[in-house]
Formats: C-alpha cells, sequence, structure tokens
C-alpha cells in the first residue's frame, strides 16, 4: 500500500501535534496574565469597578480577546477572588504552616496577616471591599468571596483549637470568639490605617493581638 501524496509526512506531523500542544499552554499564560492585571485594577478599584474595556486597554488587547478567556465578567471576576485567595493563602497560611502546632502557629498566622495588610495598605483588599461591594448581592462572585473567607476563617479556627488542645490556651477557650476577635483586629487596621491614616495602627493591633492571647492563655 503505497501513501498518499498528501498525507502528511511523519515530520510535519511531529511538528503538528507541537504546535498543538503549546497552544493550550501559550493560552494558559496569557489568561494567568489577565487575571494578574485583573487583580492589580480590582485592588485599586474593587471587583465592581473591574471592566473588560480597562483590562483590555492595560493588557494592549482587544475586548474581544480577552472576553474570550473568561466568558463572562463574573466569570473574570471570580478568577481573581480565586488568584487572590491563591496567593493570601500562600503568603499567610502555608508559611505559618511551618511553625508548631499551637500559639507559635496562631502568632505565625496574624503576624503573616499583618504583613499581607500593611502591603496592602496603599491598594486595598479584596476580601474586605468584596464584601462590601456583595454583600447584598446573591451570585456566583458572592459564593466565590464567601468560599475564600470562609476557608480562611476555618484555618484560623483550627489554629486557635489545636492551641487550646496542645494546652497553650484555657480548656474553654471558643475557637470561633478568638478568631473573631483577632479577624476584627484585621478589619479595623485597615479603617484605621487605610481610610483615617492614623499612625500607630499596626502597633495598636499587635497590641490587641497580645491581649487577646493574655485573656486566653492557660
Amino acid at each position: 500500500m503505497t501513501h498518499s501524496a498528501h498525507a502528511p509526512s511523519r515530520r510535519s506531523r511531529i511538528a503538528l501535534a507541537e504546535r498543538s500542544a503549546r497552544a493550550p499552554a501559550k493560552g494558559q499564560q496569557t489568561k494567568s496574565a489577565i487575571v494578574d492585571a485583573a487583580l492589580r485594577i480590582a485592588a485599586q478599584v474593587g471587583l465592581e469597578g473591574l471592566s473588560i474595556g480597562a483590562l483590555a486597554e492595560a493588557m494592549q488587547m482587544s475586548k474581544s480577546g480577552v472576553f474570550a478567556h473568561f466568558g463572562s465578567r463574573d466569570e473574570l471576576q471570580i478568577s481573581v477572588v480565586r488568584e487572590y485567595y491563591t496567593r493570601f493563602e500562600a503568603e499567610v497560611f502555608h508559611a505559618a504552616m511551618e511553625e508548631q502546632r499551637g500559639l507559635p502557629r496562631v502568632r505565625a498566622l496574624f503576624e503573616n496577616w499583618m504583613r499581607y495588610t500593611s502591603a496592602e495598605l496603599d491598594s486595598g483588599c479584596i476580601f474586605i471591599s468584596g464584601a462590601v461591594e456583595f454583600d447584598d448581592r446573591p451570585g456566583a462572585v458572592r459564593d466565590a468571596l464567601i468560599e475564600a473567607v470562609t476557608a480562611w476563617q476555618e484555618a484560623m479556627e483550627r489554629a486557635v483549637a489545636q492551641a487550646r488542645d496542645e494546652g497553650h490556651l484555657v480548656a474553654d477557650a471558643d475557637e470561633q470568639q478568638i478568631s473573631f476577635e483577632i479577624h476584627a483586629l484585621i478589619l479595623a487596621l485597615h479603617y484605621d490605617a487605610r481610610f483615617l491614616h492614623r499612625p500607630g495602627s499596626m502597633e495598636r493591633a499587635l497590641r490587641g493581638f497580645d491581649n487577646i492571647l493574655a485573656r486566653y492563655s492557660a
């Protein structure tokens, strides 16, 4: 049997396969770059201020080119929320897991969170601005925000519960209450430092954390 004159050679088939493999990888790289730019914009203007047009301009792409990677504005916003959480988790949570279970880990979580927060004071926290924008707007974006914030709160609660179980906190320490108070410090810090520009806000937040531990320490 002879090959058709129009059949591609083995070399051309390999080249075609390589191009096909590169296309999705390049598309994913482009999408990641778009999400990275979208995250920077959303940090400044919020998720609601994030538009396909502004993003296309920042990326020097057409609106249709940006839209093709997501399909809708909601999907773009959800991608930003998930990317924000991935970075937050890496810098705050995963780094703290290297510390000993108990209060050393709780303290590391808070200090990492403080460092992350201090880097955001010139821009903004998507979790906080997103809560204001979507608190009364049911939908997929709100669900993504709730999922991310809940995951972080549960991680902090687990760390506090471990500190109690290790005997570092009093036996009746309520992990939800303690995590609530720690979270409240971060919210107060954003308000005091970012909105009111009051000096000494970071130091007050750290003292507040030490006061929480002093109240509940075994």
